[in-house]
Order: structure tokens, then C-alpha cells, then sequence
């Protein structure tokens, strides 16, 4: 587990209508603050990242589909860093992942279906405050390829 991240199980709430999916309340012990909320989708097979914010908190939900999210830990006073951390979220395992600042962070789409990850950030979007990595350069040591146990 890498310091300060939070993996949080959220509320599905299913009837003969549909379903409410809970995310984020201003009232839950985890909640800092709202910047922005915006909502991305990734289609199965490819990767999104790497990406880190130097100040933005980010909180993912994936909404439909499944994502593998993966996280790298590199800040000079962390406990945990040169950690990876990788899941598999969404609607095998809906859940709200808190990552703060400053990790690094990518995801794929796995399975058959494209995946739609909402995440509702503690500041609204600024270029100078995102750095981008290539998914497959070296400097973060993480293999994106399907590991076959």
C-alpha cells in the first residue's frame, strides 16, 4: 500500500429502475475539498498515463468496466517510496481510490467492454500542474503487458 493512497468500497444501491452509485459526499472523512469533477473512458487494451499533479489530489471511480490502476510512489519523504501499487477497479470492485498528490499514476482498460472512470479532483484542471510520462518508459518500472500466471 502506498502512503497516503485510500481505497474506499462505495455504495451501489440496485433496483428494478437501475441503480444509484454513490462516489463522494462533502460530509465523509475523506472528502478535502471540490475542484473539479470530470469523467474519462478508456477503451480494453490500452494505457492511460503516466501522469503525476504536483498539488491535486485525484478521487477515481469506475463507473462501467474495468481498469487496471497502477501507482508509483517516488516522493522523497515517503515511507513507502519506489512502491508499486496495482488494482483492478470497477464493477467487480467499485470502490473510490484516493491518490494524492504528487504519484505517479496510469490505468488500462481490461476486459471486453470500454470503462468510464469519473473522478471528481481537488482543483480544477491546470497544464503546468500535470507532468506526463510515456506508459512504457523506463523510468518507472512497470510492465503493462497481461502477465500470464
Amino acid at each position: 500500500m502506498i502512503d497516503g493512497v485510500l481505497i474506499h468500497p462505495l455504495r451501489q444501491i440496485p433496483d428494478e429502475r437501475g441503480k444509484i452509485m454513490h462516489m463522494l459526499r462533502a460530509d465523509d472523512a475523506h472528502f478535502e475539498k471540490f475542484g473539479e469533477i470530470y469523467f474519462s473512458t478508456v477503451y480494453p487494451g490500452v494505457v492511460k498515463g503516466w501522469h503525476i499533479h504536483k498539488e491535486m489530489t485525484l478521487n477515481y471511480a469506475v463507473l462501467m468496466g474495468t481498469i487496471k490502476l497502477v501507482l508509483y510512489d517516488e516522493r522523497e519523504e515517503s515511507p513507502t517510496r519506489g512502491e508499486l501499487m496495482e488494482l483492478f477497479v470497477g464493477e467487480g470492485n467499485y470502490a473510490l481510490v484516493k491518490i494524492p498528490p504528487r504519484v505517479w499514476n496510469g490505468f488500462k482498460g481490461v476486459g471486453t467492454l470500454p470503462a468510464l472512470i469519473a473522478n471528481c479532483a481537488t482543483l480544477p484542471h491546470d497544464p503546468n500542474e500535470i507532468s506526463r510520462l510515456d506508459p512504457h518508459h523506463s523510468h518507472i518500472p512497470y510492465n503493462w503487458d497481461i502477465v500470464h500466471k
